[in-house]
């Protein structure tokens, strides 16, 4: 990419179960709608970090991530810390990529009950 620069995009997304499929859905939505409303190409993207409350253990966000594309990026799961009182069933997502958008162009994505946790955010 001509004059880019490795950016930081932001995402959340929740899940209503603790369960694969549902876990496999909502993570590709929301990568989706990362890569989108970013104009990102997976070819663009540098690396995936990956957490999840600590309510959700039925499979790797990353799995999912393989079907989108991801399947030679680096990706890494990691567990939320457990506060009292914060969001259950939730999955959060830093990706890093290369893009010509400025820091403030960069639209983060937080979907289902998640848009809570940045209501500040479109």
């Amino acid at each position: 990419m001509t004059n880019s620069t490795l950016r930081a995009i932001r995402g959340a997304t929740t899940c209503v179960a603790d369960d694969a499929a549902e876990v496999t859905t909502a993570t590709t939505e929301l990568l989706q709608a990362m890569l989108e409303r970013n104009n990102i190409d997976t070819d663009d993207v540098v690396s995936v970090f990956f957490t999840t409350t600590p309510d959700l253990v039925s499979t790797f966000p990353a799995t999912a991530a393989r079907g989108v594309g991801f399947t030679d990026v680096p990706l890494m799961c990691a567990a939320e810390i457990a506060v009292p009182g914060s969001l259950p069933r939730t999955i959060r997502i830093m990706m890093h990529a290369y893009t010509t958008k400025t820091r403030a162009e960069i639209r983060h994505a937080y979907l289902r009950e998640a848009v809570t946790l940045r209501s500040d955010l479109d």
